[in-house]
């Protein structure tokens, strides 16, 4: 059986809906992943409320109009970016001498006393990092997967 495209939703409303609160649950999400290192959240709890934002709004509008936000391809090469970026700020800290994610090492030129700021620094760009990587990578899962679904049969209907 050929394969279809998840179609946009029907409803006015909810289309309308959506547009209105997918900026509002993105906000939300860039709020979960910038105030991870000091509340309950981070890089993965904000990077999922981004995927399901993207994934909503795929879900009411239709392939062709949300493919357009970020698409498939796209999303799994920004995944690798989030990936890298975590990486490349755990290892920065190696050419230095120090343990692996001790940021805090890293000489930057800051005034006397500030260190504190360079781990926020460091522990932010792990955010981002792991948000990205989170967010592209469950999005691309999901365009994996939509558009193969198929319509599912009742037992009656295949005889059995």
């Amino acid at each position: 059986m050929k394969s279809r495209a998840i179609p946009p939703y029907d409803s006015v409303t909810v289309r309308t809906v959506v547009k209105v609160l997918v900026p509002f649950i993105q906000v939300f999400g860039l709020y979960v992943v910038f105030h991870g290192a000091t509340s309950p959240g981070g890089g993965f709890q904000g990077g999922a409320i981004l995927a399901a934002s993207l994934i909503l709004t795929r879900l009411t509008a239709g392939p062709r109009v949300s493919v357009g936000y970020l698409p498939g391809l796209s999303a799994l090469r920004l995944g690798a970016c989030g990936v890298l970026i975590y990486a490349g700020v755990g290892y920065l800290p190696l050419l230095w001498g120090a343990p692996f994610l001790d940021y805090g090492a890293v000489p930057l030129p800051v005034p006397e006393g500030h260190a504190a700021e360079v781990r926020a620094l460091g522990i932010e760009a792990v955010e981002v990092g792991v948000a990205v990587a989170v967010c592209c990578v469950m999005l691309s899962i999901f365009d994996d997967l939509a558009p193969a679904r198929r319509p599912v049969r009742s037992a009656k209907a295949e005889g059995t």
